[in-house]
């Protein structure tokens, strides 16, 4: 595919969505204001908006390579904070995928770079749980890592004073954590969302939730 063809593909689609509605992009250049923050992975296979039919506008988007949540990544956390503090967004998704292949290359011994130091709270995560991989092989290894990563990443969302914070004021924010299908295109609720600091450990919870002695 010739990269002039994405231009072409462009001013197609914005033709198409200004014949269907044309207010579209005057209300969008007007306004941003999303009720959702996703936190995803950067893998082309997993277009945010679409797998869960939005527009535009809808959903506040962060990716990277198996939707991690790294509390010095500034990068991320500049999203976060604009999305909670500035949007004041009120659900955060942290949506992982089956056969992610961050998670995948996690698993194995290869050697492929810079990115080995991104996935290594990922293998670290896998040695913590090893118990829960008896008795499971390939596909099955990668597909169970990659919902405990996203487990994991909820949680991380949760530890940072960004949330911790927007708790404080009596913002409305609830944190969820989902895993998409490539075979079959369904998102799965794998039930771990979190909507106050009374829900987290003890361990990361700052001073504004910890009662007096």
């Amino acid at each position: 595919m010739q990269i002039k063809s994405l231009l072409e593909k462009n001013q197609k689609w914005s033709v198409k969505m200004r014949e269907g509605d044309p207010e579209f992009f005057h209300r969008l250049a007007t306004q941003q204001r999303p009720e959702f923050l996703w936190i995803g992975c950067s893998d082309s296979r997993v277009p945010a908006n679409e797998i869960v039919g939005m527009m535009p506008g809808e959903l506040f988007v962060h990716r990277n390579v198996a939707n991690m949540v790294v509390a010095t990544d500034m990068n991320f956390l500049s999203v976060l904070q604009y999305a909670v503090d500035v949007l004041e967004v009120k659900q955060i998704i942290v949506c992982g995928h089956h056969g992610c292949g961050g998670v995948r290359a996690a698993l194995s011994h290869q050697a492929l770079g810079l990115i080995d130091n991104w996935l290594r709270a990922i293998k670290a995560l896998y040695h913590q749980s090893l118990p829960l991989f008896e008795g499971l092989e390939g596909e099955d290894r990668v597909n169970l890592l990659c919902e405990l990563n996203v487990m994991r990443q909820v949680r991380n969302v949760c530890h940072t004073t960004i949330v911790q914070n927007a708790w404080a004021r009596g913002q409305e924010l609830a944190v969820h954590g989902w895993i998409y299908g490539l075979q079959d295109g369904l998102i799965k609720d794998l039930e771990t969302s979190l909507h106050c600091p009374q829900q987290l450990d003890e361990t990361f919870l700052y001073d504004a939730w910890m009662q007096e002695p």
